[in-house]
């Protein structure tokens, strides 16, 4: 694969790195994204997964929004894939700083990647009908950011912190096409963007190194 020995020499020449992922990453360990040909969009439901996932659905019909995202949102018997696992050994060699995901399955915590806040994922699969607090009897919401709600302000600082004092930025599996999180990569200032993904993406052109093909084939030849 072209691209893979410079991609050792910089990860042996950096001590500060900091990998941002989408979906792609997850694909890996059998979890389905939005947009592939196999995705969520491809498959029949009455409404599309886009309004299914949006703040306004779940106000309005939380009990079809946690049929959908039961189904197909939590998969709980997904195991780390090699990037997951190559990102988490990078963090306890002291060479990786931070992961920015944009994936909700806790797979880089299973894996070992640290400092990620997430809702119980089992909770909700173990309960049925709208998920209720034990403690006050309040509908639960999954600590996912819905379509038409904000990213959490302190998480899009820490990720701007990391990205912007890293002297390497490795994107992998995102097509880049999600905003404010791909957006992010502007705050990147140094000279080691490597972007791998299987497609091509917008912005392909900014990238100091280029590599098309799965995540975890190329994180595991580091």
């Amino acid at each position: 694969m072209d691209g893979i020995e410079t991609l050792k020499q910089w990860v042996m020449d950096s001590d500060n790195i900091v990998f941002f992922g989408g979906a792609g990453v997850s694909t890996e360990s059998g979890i389905p994204d939005f947009r592939s040909v196999d995705g969520l969009y491809n498959q029949k439901y009455d409404y599309p997964p886009e309004t299914i996932l949006s703040h306004s659905f779940y106000m309005r019909k939380k009990e079809e929004f946690y049929r959908f995202y039961r189904d197909k949102m939590l998969c709980l018997d997904a195991k780390p894939n090699a990037a997951h696992k190559k990102l988490a050994e990078l963090e306890a060699a002291g060479k990786l700083k931070a992961v920015v995901t944009q994936n909700i399955d806790g797979l880089h915590q299973a894996a070992g990647s640290k400092k990620v806040l997430e809702l119980d994922a089992e909770y909700i699969l173990k309960s049925s009908g709208i998920p209720t607090c034990d403690e006050c009897g309040g509908s639960i919401k999954p600590d996912v950011v819905l379509y038409e709600e904000g990213l959490d302000q302190q998480t899009l600082e820490d990720a701007v912190y990391y990205i912007s004092h890293a002297d390497m930025l490795i994107i992998g599996g995102t097509s880049l096409a999600v905003y404010p999180a791909a957006g992010l990569i502007d705050y990147y200032r140094g000279n080691k963007l490597v972007l791998i993904n299987k497609s091509t993406t917008p912005l392909d052109s900014r990238a100091d190194l280029l590599i098309q093909g799965s995540i975890g084939a190329v994180l595991s030849e580091v």
